[in-house]
C-alpha cells in the first residue's frame, strides 16, 4: 500500500523521529518470541509510516535538510512564475572543515573512500564489483577495487584517458558477462573491450555514437553530460542529452536539435530515434529492474523564481512529451513561451516525484541489495548537487525515493547531509550513486574531490 494512502499529511516537519521509528520498529521485530509450536503464525509487523511535510512548507532550503525528514511537493503547491526574484546565488566551495562529515540515519556509517581526486562525477559498478569513475574534467576514467579494514579503496588503476568531459558508463551487454564498456563523452559515445576483472582497458576505443550535440558548461554553452543505459534483453541503447539553453524556443533553433530529450540506438550506433522528448537534462538515467521501465533525474529551467520549477525524478514513456521549453509540470505555460504550440498542452507528462526547484538532480540509482534496511530494496537513491538559482540554496545531499512495486508515490526522504557549513558554504557537492557488490553505497562528491561509502550497521 502506498504511503499515500494511509499517511494523514501535514505540514509540520517531525524531525527524523518518524523515520528513525521506521528502523527502530524493524529491528524490533527481527527478534521474534518463542510461542508453542502449534499457536498460530505471529501478524506481520506494522512499521509506522513516516510523517510526511506538504503543501507550501515542503518548500525548503539546505538549513531544513535532515536525515529521515521526508516531503512531497504536489502540482497545486507550485507558485505563479516570478512570485519571487530570479537571482544568481552560486555556492562558494570552501575545504571541508575539521570534524565535518556527511549526515545519515542512526545505524548507517559513513566512511571516506577515496579522497583527492580530479573533478569525480558519475560512478557505475561493474558486475563483478569494481567500481567504475568518470573523472570529467581530466577526460579519466579510474577502476576502485575492494574495500579495506580502515574503509578505504583496495585497489585504485586508471582504466583509460583521453576522453571529452566523460560522464556515463554502462557494461554491455547486460548481466554478468559484459564485453564492452560503453563510455559518454559530452559529443560521443565509445566503447572499449572488457571482461570482468580488467583494470585497465583490453584494447583501443571504437566510436560508436560519433555525433552527439555537445556543449560545455550551461553558463558557457550548454549542458554536458551524457549518460548512458541499456534496456534489460540489451537490445536498444538510450543516451540523455540536456538542452543547449535554459529555455530558448526550439522552433527553427537548430542549436537544440537532438537536445533535451533521451535518444534511443541499437548497441551498434544505428537505428537512432528520439525516445522521449521536452526533458530539459536528464542527467541521470537508469532502468528499473521490477518493471523494466526507464527513469531518469532531471534537471528542470530555472530564472523564474525560487519555487519553480521543479526538478524531478520520473518514469519515462516512449514518445512521451515532458513540456520543455514551451510548457512545465503539466499543462503550465512557460511565460516565455505563452500561446505558443497549444497541441502540445493536453500531452504534457506529470513527473512521478517533484523535487526541490534548482535542486541540480544528478545520478540515480536503485537499490536492489539487502545489506540496507528491509524497507530500501528497490528505492531509488540520488545525488543532489545544490542549487544557484535560489535566495535561500537547496541541495548539496543524497534522497531516497520510496517506491511500492515500481511506483512512487511522490514522497521523498533526506538520506545523507551535512555537506554545508553553519555559514552558508558549502564543502560538498553529491554526483554519482552507485551500489557495491556488497550493498553499501558510494557517493561521488566534486566539492571534496571524494568518494563516499554508506554501509547500514544497525543490525
Amino acid at each position: 500500500m502506498k504511503f499515500s494512502r494511509f499517511v494523514a499529511l501535514v505540514t509540520m516537519v517531525s524531525i527524523s523521529s518518524g523515520a528513525y521509528l521506521l528502523h527502530a520498529q524493524t529491528k524490533s521485530h527481527a527478534k521474534k518470541k518463542k510461542t508453542p509450536a502449534a499457536s498460530a503464525a505471529a501478524p506481520a509487523p506494522v512499521i509506522k509510516a513516516p510523517v510526511i511535510t506538504t503543501g507550501k512548507d515542503a518548500f525548503i532550503d539546505y538549513t531544513q535538510e535532515k536525515p529521515g525528514v521526508y516531503r512531497k511537493i504536489t502540482v497545486p503547491d507550485l507558485p505563479e512564475p516570478f512570485a519571487t526574484e530570479s537571482v544568481d546565488n552560486g555556492p562558494k566551495v570552501v575545504p571541508r572543515p575539521s570534524g565535518a562529515w556527511p549526515q545519515a540515519l542512526p545505524g548507517f556509517k559513513v566512511e571516506l573512500y577515496a579522497s583527492e581526486l580530479d573533478n569525480p562525477r558519475l560512478i557505475r559498478t561493474a558486475p563483478n564489483g569494481d567500481i567504475f569513475l568518470a573523472e570529467s574534467n581530466p577526460g579519466v576514467v579510474k577502476i576502485f577495487r575492494g574495500v579495506t579494514a580502515d574503509g578505504k579503496a583496495a585497489e585504485t588503476e586508471v582504466f583509460a584517458t583521453g576522453f571529452k568531459k566523460p560522464f556515463g558508463i554502462a557494461f554491455y551487454p547486460p548481466g554478468p558477462d559484459p564485453q564492452w564498456v560503453y563510455i559518454g563523452n559530452t559529443d560521443s559515445v565509445v566503447r572499449y573491450p572488457y571482461h570482468n576483472g580488467d583494470m585497465k582497458a583490453a584494447g583501443p576505443k571504437q566510436v560508436i555514437v560519433p555525433n552527439l550535440p555537445s556543449g560545455g558548461f550551461l553558463r558557457g554553452g550548454g549542458h554536458w553530460t551524457r549518460d548512458i543505459a541499456f534496456s534489460q534483453d540489451g537490445k536498444k541503447m538510450y543516451v540523455s542529452v540536456g538542452s543547449h539553453s535554459n529555455k530558448d524556443d526550439t522552433d527553427g533553433n537548430s542549436i537544440e536539435n537532438r537536445r533535451a530529450d533521451i535518444l534511443e540506438y541499437n548497441p551498434d550506433g544505428s537505428g537512432f530515434r528520439i525516445y522521449a522528448y521536452g526533458i530539459r537534462n536528464a542527467v541521470g538515467i537508469a532502468f528499473q529492474p521490477e518493471t523494466g521501465e526507464l527513469w531518469a533525474s532531471v534537471n528542470e529551467r530555472d530564472t523564474l523564481g525560487d519555487d519553480l520549477v521543479p526538478d524531478y525524478i520520473t518514469h519515462v514513456e516512449e514518445g512521451g512529451f515532458y513540456g520543455w521549453p514551451w510548457y512545465y509540470m503539466g499543462g503550465h505555460y512557460d511565460p516565455q513561451h505563452k500561446g505558443k504550440h497549444p497541441e502540445l498542452q493536453s500531452k504534457v507528462i506529470t513527473p512521478d516525484v517533484l523535487l526541490q526547484p534548482h535542486f541540480a538532480s544528478l545520478e540515480m540509482v536503485f537499490y536492489e541489495s539487502r545489506q540496507f534496511p528491509a524497507e530500501y530494496h528497490g528505492d531509488i537513491f540520488a545525488a543532489e548537487h545544490g542549487s544557484w538559482n535560489r535566495h535561500k540554496r537547496s541541495g548539496y545531499e543524497v534522497i531516497r525515493v520510496p517506491l511500492k512495486k515500481g511506483k512512487a508515490g511522490g514522497e521523498y526522504e533526506d538520506f545523507l547531509t551535512g555537506f554545508t557549513t553553519d555559514d552558508g558554504n558549502v564543502w560538498g557537492r553529491p554526483v554519482g550513486v552507485a551500489v557495491g557488490n556488497d550493498g553499501s553505497l558510494f557517493v561521488t562528491d566534486d566539492g571534496s574531490n571524494s568518494i563516499w561509502r554508506v554501509s547500514y550497521a544497525g543490525r
